[in-house]
């Protein structure tokens, strides 16, 4: 739905609310998709929301909490007694329950608990970390016994009326609960009704255990093409099923986070709309480390101080040096950080990828070298000045490929978070290389510059 549709069901919500007219405001409110009830309940005011809560039935209320933001639900969970938010996580796909009690106070989750009618199927999510497997899964799913036949297994089917987000294809699991195998529905339909399960199921499945990260899971989500991912314990026994929608859940949370991170933001959680102070809080550390950096950077610079007083003219070009050499890591980084974080790079690729990165900013800094060269001749008539910065444009070209690529390798190596420090870390290389080798270039063609 578009954002002006949207607008217009949030002023005419606001309008019924303003004339105490609460039926009117929830209809209205329940005309949107809930993707975009959620966007629109967000932008109410919190005396607005404690006025529609109370009034909302429990499905819209499930409906509300699975599509806000986790801080918003528990602000929302919170508020609503505890009865009430019992019923409402009963009406929720347990996955999702379990997110919402993992951010509320244990107290809290403690009394919801009690009160919930299916909080066995609950309970046992909740002691999984939230970025594994176990912690994505949800714990409603249909399996099949191998020994049934295709007509029992559709009667079943019929008889429990699957959800719209159930996948189609069926677990199977042996006595033990352990799986075996898994089943389409096509497969089912055209199989002959006396046929058993295990004559036609597939026994090759791919599946995760509960404790492999989330990305690693998602990563194996897209490679076969999965709608639904199997996530077994250490003895085989099926835990769950994590399905394409938590997929795209994790993706986008993953690409927050390393856009973030090559941006020296490492709360993947802030937004346009986090608090002043909380922004300033995150993101000012590594303006201080970006800030002695730099300074490092400056030095390097004072160190050719005399030659910069013969020839002032160099100092109109380090920000050329810098830059190029910046952009040009910057684009082997992304390269190399998106590279490891969708498995497509290990360590014993290191030095191959490195030497191709070196190639490739080798031939970037002769043409862009020789580009800028001439320019500069023709700007400032000194062919020697063109050749000095174009020579060290090549030189730190070079290092940039370079650097950009043992940079990220070299955190991953030590275990650490390749896009977290990586920008920091090449910015500096680059820029105090490149300012070190352009003067130095300078020193030694200074009678040509003069």
């Amino acid at each position: 739905m578009e954002q002006s549709q949207i607008d217009l069901t949030l002023e005419e919500v606001r309008a019924a609310l303003e004339s105490g007219q609460i039926l009117n405001a929830i209809a209205a409110l329940i005309r949107l998709h809930p993707a975009d009830r959620a966007d629109a309940f967000s932008d109410l005011n919190d005396k607005y929301q404690a006025t529609l809560l109370p009034r909302m039935d429990i499905p819209t209320v499930a409906d509300l909490l699975e599509e806000l933001e986790d801080d918003e639900a528990a602000n929302v969970a919170e508020v609503l007694p505890t009865e009430r938010l019992a019923d409402v996580l009963d009406e929720m796909e347990p996955d999702e329950a379990a997110d919402v009690l993992g951010d509320l106070p244990p107290e809290l989750v403690a009394e919801a608990l009690a009160e919930m009618e299916d909080a066995d199927e609950v309970i046992p999510l909740l002691g999984y970390p939230d970025e594994t497997a176990g912690g994505l899964m949800t714990t409603s799913f249909i399996a099949l016994r191998p020994h049934t036949t295709a007509w029992q297994a559709i009667e079943f089917l019929r008889q429990v009326s699957p959800e719209e987000e159930t996948p189609y294809y069926l677990n199977v699991i042996n006595q033990d609960r352990q799986l075996v195998g898994i089943v389409g529905l096509r497969d089912l339909v055209v199989a002959e009704p006396t046929a058993r399960v295990e004559s036609f199921m597939d026994p090759d499945v791919v599946y995760v255990t509960t404790d492999m990260d989330q990305e690693e899971a998602a990563r194996l989500m897209v490679r076969y093409d999965l709608a639904a991912l199997p996530v077994v314990d250490e003895t085989g026994v099926l835990r769950g099923v994590i399905t394409y929608d938590d997929l795209v859940d994790v993706l986008e949370e993953e690409a927050t986070e390393d856009i973030y991170r090559l941006a020296n933001v490492s709360d993947p959680d802030l937004s346009i709309d986090s608090p002043i102070s909380l922004s300033v809080q995150r993101r000012l550390p590594w303006l201080f480390l970006n800030a002695l950096t730099a300074f490092f950077a400056s030095w390097v610079i004072s160190q050719f101080e005399s030659i910069i007083a013969q020839v002032a003219l160099l100092a109109v070009f380090l920000s050329v040096v810098a830059g190029l050499g910046g952009n040009s890591a910057t684009q082997s980084l992304a390269i190399i950080v998106r590279a490891i974080a969708l498995g497509d790079l290990e360590l014993h690729d290191a030095w191959r990828t490195i030497l191709k990165e070196a190639a490739i900013g080798l031939l970037q800094g002769l043409s862009v070298g020789i580009v800028a060269g001439l320019g500069v001749f023709l700007w400032k008539g000194n062919p020697v000045l063109g050749l000095v910065l174009g020579l060290a444009l090549v030189g730190n070209m070079l290092i940039a490929g370079i650097i950009g690529t043992m940079v990220p390798l070299g955190l991953k190596a030590l275990r650490l978070d390749p896009a977290l420090a990586s920008s920091v870390l090449v910015t500096a290389v680059t820029d105090s290389f490149g300012f070190a080798l352009f003067l130095t270039l300078a020193v030694q063609f200074l009678p040509y510059l003069r």
